[in-house]
């Protein structure tokens, strides 16, 4: 078990709390696709680096003590077709987060179109895996986060379990650059069928709809209480410009890089550069904080 380091202001996060980064791709580069790891490799200043981190919990560890990261979640899931992620990754989420429970959250997922009891398979990452959430990726899943109103009916199974495991589901929501994405199924409001059918599920929408939907993003998360979002992905210093309310809404707003995705200098340069916005010390500790602890509960 890694030690946990002191809760820390020393990051300029503020007394008696630590940083939580709530998605962060530290994935199985051997199962990805080789263009898109070319995708990567091309825009990432140190990727012989990256891939000693994808090797090595213990140093990844080290690295968000480094860089002033209290707990990180490791967002891992299953497409085949797109990315080339097999659902052996959910077995690969759980052996990267086993040894670090107290800093690593992994994520794994359930592709809907490919499975044949989604409720068993939930199940089964629960119980089995120990995996801390879901996440269903439209774009690269090549599927609609409401198709279960069309038909696929393993996808209604999958909430309908999750719901019952209150069980968090991030969404991802906005663009993708990778070869084979899909961006006709990345609009949010696709999300809000399922908060509706799923009143009871933890729903946190990725990126914040980013670049095209922020503020569809906002509209969900405003009418809908078992919804949030994270606002990875996009730039710090262009928050306030893409979410003018970020203050008022800090209560359904959870912390997020998107490392190592492309221009995403690195943990720690982004939760500095966020630290540096006009926020309330109430409004960041919501933020980088409390709503995570709220979600997932405390190390």
């Amino acid at each position: 078990m890694s030690t946990t380091p002191p809760e820390t202001g020393g990051t300029g996060a503020g007394d008696g709390f630590a940083p939580i980064d709530i998605h962060v791709h530290i994935q199985p580069l051997e199962m990805m696709k080789p263009e898109c790891r070319d995708v990567m490799k091309q825009r990432h200043t140190d990727w012989k680096g990256f891939q000693e981190l994808s090797l090595d919990p213990s140093a990844f560890v080290d690295l968000m003590d480094r860089e002033g990261i209290h707990r990180v979640g490791v967002i891992n899931y299953v497409a085949e077709e797109v990315m080339g992620f097999p659902p052996e990754v959910n077995q690969w989420a759980a052996r990267y987060a086993r040894n670090h429970r107290d800093r690593l959250i992994p994520f794994g997922s359930v592709d809907p179109t490919q499975v044949n009891d989604a409720r068993a398979e939930v199940t089964r990452l629960v119980d089995e895996l120990n995996l801390s959430a879901l996440k269903i990726h439209p774009p690269h899943m090549l599927v609609h986060s409401n198709a279960y109103r069309s038909g696929l009916t393993q996808l209604e199974r999958l909430y309908e379990r999750a719901q019952e495991l209150k069980l968090p589901v991030m969404i991802h929501t906005g663009t993708s650059i990778f070869p084979r994405a899909r961006n006709s199924y990345a609009n949010p409001m696709d999300v809000d069928d399922v908060a509706v059918d799923f009143p009871e599920l933890p729903i946190i929408l990725a990126h914040g709809g980013r670049p095209l939907w922020m503020d569809t993003a906002v509209f969900l998360i405003r009418r809908h209480p078992n919804v949030h979002m994270d606002i990875s992905g996009i730039p710090p210093q262009s928050l306030l410009e893409y979410f003018p309310r970020l203050e008022q809404m800090a209560s359904k707003v959870l912390w997020g890089s998107d490392w190592p995705a492309p221009l995403v200098p690195g943990m720690g340069e982004n939760l500095k550069r966020f630290l540096a916005l006009p926020l309330s010390d109430a409004a960041r500790r919501k933020i980088l904080h409390d709503n995570a602890i709220k979600l997932f509960g405390a190390a």
